[in-house]
């Protein structure tokens, strides 16, 4: 074997090293590039805030919804301190003291020693008083439920604003594509003399439009995520990313008379308000028990000294019965009993006032879903996919000369708004949806 031929072969096994090392490099690269996209998918994803996840952060976090559970508690503490009887009060006396000496074996009648008396309001009082309390306890933690409703529902009507101004974002992006591809088409026809320079220029003016509603989108967005993150307490300034697919079928629910039913037994609001008229009945018989006098007994133990010449004195008992007496109940106590007369119908007034909002908001709120819910039907049935054929049509009568770039401008513009009009719809529908089952409060509203 020649020289030649072993420095061939030795040139040939460094070659062969050097294509494996190449080989694990890039191996190792094409690994450690996978290993991070997955990271960055799976870090993506945690950051994914779905309406579930939105909701239920809101009921843990939202400050506005805890001080009305900590007041929901307060309150609850309250019966049971109107309903117990008043602290006894211990006293300490000295009576009948001779004030030119202040002996007292003096005198038979100085007595020194501890008294006790205890109030007794008359018989029912302090049941009724804890009742009332407990009463506007119960109108306090139905209060809390309503108020979770309406966050619930906030939550959700910013969340679907956010999702409509993602995919609006997404196809004003599209659309921006498409009209630069416009733009390049009608340049290229334009420089072999077979297009207009004002077809380029109306190109460019839309794209410049598109641009513009580009950015009111995107800061609507921004003022969206501020709200939203208000409502869940957190930054307002911090980042917001929904997930970019969701189902977009639309329930059926209930007719208006049976949300009406629903909404007679389930909305908490409603029951927050028999509580109070339950409140304002006791405080009525409270009053009317005014009338009645209140009591109070005390008992008084008093030490004697022995006399000066040591004959022994008996000690001395004193019992005390006291009662008020309602003299003035013309003036005081009868003006009482009115009071909480209007009162209590002031609070079935109050009753049918919110039952008729109720009623209101669960009839606008039923018509709004049904006419966006038939909005979303015709957009995705019927208008959106014949203005998809029509700007095809369009574009391909463009391409040889049979149509004008006005029209075709025109024929893209409304595919765009048209597409935006059915996410508007499909959001609405949504939070139209939200806004009913805070109305009724329950979710059950679906046939």
């Amino acid at each position: 074997m020649d020289g030649n031929t072993i420095r061939f072969k030795f040139q040939y096994q460094e070659y062969e090293v050097f294509m494996s090392q190449l080989f694990i490099f890039f191996t190792c690269v094409s690994l450690g590039v996978l290993l991070l996209v997955n990271a960055a998918t799976a870090g993506s994803g945690q950051n994914v805030l779905t309406l579930k996840a939105a909701t239920e952060l809101a009921v843990q976090n939202n400050p506005d919804l805890a001080q009305m559970r900590a007041r929901a508690e307060a309150m609850a503490a309250i019966p049971s301190q109107v309903g117990t009887l008043p602290d006894p009060e211990i006293s300490f006396n000295a009576r009948n003291l001779p004030v030119n000496t202040f002996n007292t074996g003096q005198e038979d009648m100085t007595l020194i020693g501890p008294g006790i008396s205890q109030a007794m309001p008359f018989p029912g009082k302090l049941a009724l008083r804890s009742a009332a309390a407990s009463f506007e306890a119960e109108a306090a933690l139905k209060n809390v439920t309503e108020a979770r409703w309406w966050l619930l529902s906030n939550v959700k009507q910013v969340w679907w604003q956010i999702f409509y101004l993602d995919h609006a974002l997404l196809i004003v992006d599209d659309n921006q594509t498409l009209l630069r591809q416009f733009i390049q088409i009608t340049r290229t026809k334009y420089e072999v003399g077979e297009g207009l320079q004002q077809d380029i220029l109306l190109a460019q003016l839309e794209l410049s439009n598109l641009l513009d509603q580009q950015l009111k989108f995107e800061g609507a967005r921004r003022n969206s995520v501020a709200q939203l993150n208000a409502l869940l307490d957190k930054a307002t300034n911090q980042p917001v990313k929904l997930p970019e697919e969701i189902a977009e079928q639309l329930p059926t629910i209930l007719s208006e008379t049976a949300l009406f039913q629903q909404a007679e037994h389930s909305r908490a609001l409603l029951a927050s308000k028999h509580e109070s008229i339950n409140a304002a009945r006791a405080r009525v018989d409270l009053a009317k028990k005014d009338y009645y006098p209140d009591f109070k007994l005390g008992a008084f133990y008093g030490f004697r000294r022995d006399r000066p010449t040591g004959i022994d004195r008996a000690d001395l008992l004193t019992l005390n019965l006291s009662m008020s007496i309602p003299i003035f109940f013309d003036r005081k106590q009868a003006k009482a009993v009115d009071q909480r007369n209007s009162e209590l119908l002031q609070q079935k007034y109050i009753l049918q006032d919110e039952w008729n909002r109720v009623r209101t908001q669960i009839s606008q709120s039923h018509s709004d879903f049904q006419r966006a819910k038939e909005q979303v039907i015709l957009f995705k049935t019927g208008i959106i996919p014949q203005a998809k054929q029509t700007v095809a049509s369009m574009l391909a009568g463009y391409q040889v000369s049979q149509v004008d770039f006005l029209n075709l401008v025109r024929s893209q513009i409304s595919l765009l708004n048209h597409e935006l009009q059915y996410w508007n719809a499909f959001a609405e529908a949504n939070q139209a949806l939200a806004n009913l089952t805070a109305a009724v409060g329950e979710e059950e509203i679906y046939e």
